[in-house]
């Protein structure tokens, strides 16, 4: 299987993609190609028109969310492409969720956290005032698990997050693991933990559950977990994203390093370690069950929150009677056993969500799907948005089809670009359902929102102008080369949402100041000279 782009990988990738840069100054929004289409590539969106693109009729009454690239700050959008409202922290931040007192729950990067290098990494949950007063600030970042990526705020107050947990390679081999796929650092396999906040700095864990809990090998008999995989959809291959680590040396690190081509915690010995990177997690409260996405894998997982933390660790209990075992799982059933690479559907995916009760196709799912190779003849990948439908039985059961997989066997929706090519994030991003059935999108590398109908017609785009000044620890500016405006995640907020009610959402005055790329030196020696 293709291996999900690793720290060190995924700063060669980026420069690569600059190099490619092909792109048409507009992307592509309606109309059929033609023969003169230049094909948009340019992921980042480097030196592209930036603010409102396209504003056309019928548009969804709402605003966009979203947090502002290496920057403390979240910004709340109008239709015409003016912040009105900023929520402002005291780290980075990812994901953030509005509530409905006009607060934000949202995750940021703990500056000092150890161990871990996996991209997203995080180590604090925060709630956030609307005027800016932090509510609560949990920390969650040790040497043996660090919160990542993304949270899921329930109806109760708690709050779900994904995080790491730290397995010595010794642990993972014993477990089933083959030693060549097992780097010498170990492995970081996810878990899902529920916190319920006590204080302004404290939460208890009420609930928890770990991938470590299930899975099968058929690799060594002698070792826990031993199985037939294709006989246990509801666990989990602990070699199915198996590959070699990469090699790379001491001095070649310290190279990459300089160049800032690597993570802060990246070592020889962990490249590999986060072998599953969960990066979506979304809660079904009417069902009590979560959804998460595992790009490294491909596939989207639906687990049994009803669960006791002892039953989540084992194979029954709860109201689906199955423990903490997937209930569901989609997008690449080889990992299962029950298919090849030409039954795979989603390609290191981000952003999988339930469609809310009462929008246009509630109860399916959609997701981002990233990285999906073309068959074109110039082998330019492409981005689509999927919603699909899951199999379920009268009692509510996730059902196999008759060859033994979970369907559906195609999306039941899905929007890609008209020449295909020019929607493209190749990761990061997301896609969720807007109350009258349009499709918000966040091409996250290049930070452009957008509204489509179902029929895939562009109704909004906007590409986020903004950057923010956060400096490394000892006061050094972060290079903003490639990412330079690039949105994990950004989220439509209706017009009419409660978070919103009886607030002055006037533009800003003055508005934020935009970023501009600075000049690369060679040009400004020319402009001085």
């Amino acid at each position: 299987m293709k291996k999900f782009l690793t720290s060190v990988t995924c700063a060669f990738l980026a420069i690569l993609l600059m190099q490619c840069n092909n792109a048409t100054t507009e992307p592509v929004s309606s109309g059929e190609e033609s023969d003169t289409t230049k094909y948009d590539q340019n992921m980042f969106g480097h030196f592209i028109p930036r603010g409102l693109i396209t504003k056309k009729e019928n548009l969804t009454d709402g605003y966009a969310m979203f947090a502002v690239a290496n920057s403390p700050s979240v910004y709340l959008v109008n239709r015409d492409g003016q912040v009105v409202h900023e929520w402002k922290g005291n780290y980075f931040v990812l994901s953030p969720y509005l509530l409905p007192d006009g607060s934000i729950m949202t995750n940021a990067s703990d500056p000092d956290f150890p161990v871990f290098a996996g991209g997203g990494e995080m180590g604090r949950i925060q709630k956030i005032s609307w005027d800016g007063e932090m509510l609560w600030d949990f920390e969650y970042a040790t040497e043996e698990y660090l919160h990542h990526h993304d949270i899921a705020v329930m109806p109760n107050g708690n709050v779900l997050a994904i995080a790491w947990t730290a397995k010595t390679a010794e642990e993972a081999i014993a477990a089933g693991r083959k030693p060549e796929f097992t780097p010498e650092a170990g492995l970081w396999p996810d878990k899902i933990i529920e916190i319920k906040p006590t204080d302004r700095t404290h939460g208890e864990i009420v609930w928890e559950w770990h991938v470590w809990d299930h899975m099968i090998q058929d690799y060594d008999p002698s070792k826990k977990n031993y199985g037939n995989p294709a006989e246990h959809p509801e666990l989990l291959d602990i070699n199915a994203s198996g590959e070699e680590p990469n090699v790379i040396t001491a001095d070649s690190l310290k190279v990459l390093r300089k160049m800032e081509r690597v993570r802060r915690n990246t070592t020889v010995e962990n490249d590999g370690s986060d072998v599953y990177h969960f990066n979506a997690i979304n809660y079904n409260a009417e069902l009590d069950q979560i959804i998460f996405s595992s790009p490294n894998l491909s596939e989207v997982f639906i687990i049994d929150h009803s669960t006791t933390t002892e039953e989540a660790a084992g194979h029954t209990g709860g109201k689906m009677g199955k423990g903490g075992d997937f209930l569901y799982r989609w997008g690449n059933p080889e990992n299962y056993q029950r298919g090849d690479s030409t039954d795979r559907r989603l390609y290191h995916q981000h952003d999988v969500r339930w469609v809310e009760k009462g929008y246009p196709g509630d109860g399916n799912i959609t997701v981002y799907n990233n990285d999906i190779p073309s068959n074109r003849k110039d082998s330019l990948h492409y981005s689509a948005i999927y919603e699909i439908t899951p199999p379920v039985d009268n009692q509510g059961n996730y059902v196999l089809g008759e060859n033994g997989r979970f369907g559906p066997a195609q999306p039941s929706w899905v929007y890609v670009a008209p020449d295909t090519v020019s929607f493209f994030g190749g990761f990061i991003s997301g896609a969720h359902r807007m109350p009258n059935g349009n499709t918000f999108i966040n091409e996250g590398p290049r930070a452009r929102f957008m509204e489509v109908t179902a029929q895939g017609d562009l109704l909004w785009e906007y590409l986020s102008p903004y950057r923010g000044k956060i400096t490394k620890s000892n006061g050094d500016p972060v290079n903003p080369m490639p990412m330079t405006h690039s949105t994990f995640r950004s989220t439509f907020i209706s017009a009419d949402d409660p978070g919103l009610q009886g607030r002055e959402l006037k533009p800003l005055d003055p508005q934020p100041e935009t970023f501009v790329m600075p000049k690369p030196p060679k040009e400004e020696k020319e402009k001085e000279g």
